[in-house]
């Protein structure tokens, strides 16, 4: 009966987490969403029945949660979903051994610590996947996280963890103890520690959508976004090339003004294949500096399909390089974001954050990469850049940060962009991969977080939808429908101030990450002093 008790519990944790997840309405549930894990904490027995429970909550609320992936890649979905459960189990056994050893107070902090570390250490190695951040559960309400331009979502994340920890708190106590001052007192504690950031984030918001106001007021030069409804599974790769470019012109001169400087194309919106040195003499693109010349005051940022030869000497290629038997060489593919105008100077940036099994494999996992590709993945992986550029037009007016789909649930990454002289974020991306479900939508509300990180007017171009605009307090501005085919336009300000977050980045994660360290390094000195001592008793009794 008492196995059944924990297994029920542990499936309970799992849709608590689900149902407060975006799009749900019920996000307040996330403030007690961890009580029956913490509760697993205490009461599951040994190291190995803890272990088995919170693997499978965690795991059930990544399927739960981000089912969809599955139809993009099938062993992308399967590896995301095991590897995912199985790293977020790691800061719930370290906390739970330091619990054991240092008692309640240290074991909880640990815990709060160990979580922001993971979540931190997640977002910077080869197997990132930080889609479920718990500070990205708030993204349908950024008025209640408007805070986030000095915290980032870890912000976010620590407020929840902290209300878990107390609220569990508090149900012990009501257990053990009843309805005592103490349990009023902390209760009091709990509700202060749910509205007064809700407060303070309506204090600023007041602030901020003041400035947004009086600046969108002055703005005159706008922007045109282009969704132009192509599925990814059919038309776009065995479609006619031509077609589809006609298609993102015509869409594009349905709003174009005289006023329009900027013109945003979704990820791999051009679907020809092209090498880098060969983009102005390739017959794909001419119809692209035809309509530049028509308009020359106009930028396009789009995505493109594009490729670098290294030759035929490894040493002058990168890792992510691919060799060509026939041509005997070695080269890169990248999911690349292209900058065009009317003199035909072009500006380039390639995707960084490569969604694991999708478009890239981790090295330690490069002895599956035949089984990733024969279900939908990769062999290898697309080549990256190294650091974030920023598109400067002619008039550098909107000088534009191209974020490429997945790169856009970074927040720490996106700062660069900023630090670098970026004053509007614009967002490229095919969601049509994953269907009609819960991820496209889910992604275009991550984008409001970013608004609210940097201050910064976001232009979301996506190819299947959700296209839209979106203010610098997180509102979305003309959002376009799922599977339409369609153009928006809008006058949009810029802004070139720097958030405390953008200056110096997620502080609170790396704080974290720091006493993390300390806490294990410490706990395992005392774990070697006691074994040691327990090794010399031993041998005193012989």
């Amino acid at each position: 009966m008492k196995r059944l008790t924990h297994l029920f519990v542990a499936i309970g944790g799992a849709l608590l987490l689900w149902a407060a997840w975006p799009v749900s309405p019920l996000t307040l549930l996330i403030f007690v969403a961890w009580v029956p894990l913490l509760w697993l904490m205490d009461h599951a027995g040994n190291g190995k029945k803890f272990f088995g429970l919170l693997f499978l909550q965690l795991l059930l609320w990544n399927i739960f949660t981000t089912w969809w992936v599955w139809n993009a890649s099938l062993p992308g979905a399967i590896g995301a979903f095991i590897a995912n459960g199985l790293v977020m189990s790691v800061p719930w056994i370290f906390a739970r051994e330091v619990k054991k050893r240092w008692g309640t107070k240290i074991g909880y902090t640990s815990l709060i610590l160990f979580w922001l570390a993971f979540e931190f250490l997640h977002q910077n190695w080869e197997l990132s996947w930080p889609w479920l951040t718990l500070g990205n559960v708030f993204a349908t309400h950024p008025q209640w996280v408007q805070w986030y331009q000095y915290s980032g979502a870890s912000g976010g994340t620590l407020w929840v963890m902290l209300s878990n920890v107390l609220a569990y708190s508090l149900f012990m106590h009501y257990r053990q103890s009843g309805r005592t001052q103490q349990y009023y007192i902390n209760v009091s504690i709990w509700v202060g520690l749910l509205f007064v950031p809700m407060l303070v984030s309506r204090f600023i918001l007041n602030s901020e959508t003041k400035k947004a106001a009086a600046a969108y007021a002055e703005a005159i030069k706008n922007v045109v976004v282009v969704q132009p409804n192509v599925d990814p599974y059919t038309e776009k790769f065995t479609g006619s090339i031509e077609a589809q470019i006609q298609k993102l012109i015509v869409l594009s001169e349905k709003e174009i003004d005289r006023h329009t400087t900027l013109v945003v194309w979704p990820e791999t919106a051009v679907p020809a294949q092209v090498w880098e040195n060969e983009i102005k003499q390739n017959f794909f693109y001419n119809s692209i500096w035809s309509f530049l010349q028509r308009h020359p005051q106009v930028n396009l940022l789009t995505g493109i399909d594009s490729y670098k030869n290294y030759g035929p000497n490894k040493k002058d290629a990168p890792p992510t390089a691919r060799f060509e038997p026939n041509s005997h060489t070695y080269y890169d593919a990248f999911n690349t974001a292209a900058f065009f105008d009317a003199d035909t100077s072009i500006q380039l940036y390639h995707k960084a954050k490569l969604v694991p099994g999708v478009e890239t494999l981790p090295s330690f996992l490069n002895f599956m990469g035949k089984w990733f590709e024969d279900f939908g993945g990769i062999s290898g992986t697309l080549g990256r850049d190294s650091e974030r550029k920023v598109f400067v037009p002619w008039d550098e007016h909107f000088k534009a940060a191209p974020i490429i789909c997945y790169e856009s649930i970074y927040g720490d990454y996106i700062t660069e962009y900023v630090r670098k002289g970026a004053n509007i974020l614009t967002i490229i991306t095919n969601d049509g991969w994953w269907g009609d479900t819960p991820g496209y939508k889910q992604h275009e509300n991550y984008a409001r977080l970013r608004a609210l990180e940097t201050r910064k007017w976001i232009a979301r171009s996506a190819n299947t939808g959700i296209s839209c605009f979106i203010d610098p307090v997180g509102n979305v501005i003309n959002p376009q429908p799922w599977n339409t085919a369609t153009s928006i336009k809008l006058a949009i300000p810029v802004d070139n101030r720097q958030t405390f977050f953008v200056r110096y980045g997620d502080l609170l994660s790396r704080t974290a990450a720091i006493l993390s360290g300390l806490i294990l390094v410490v706990t395992l000195i005392t774990w070697i002093k006691s074994a040691v001592n327990l090794k010399k008793k031993g041998t005193k009794n012989l």
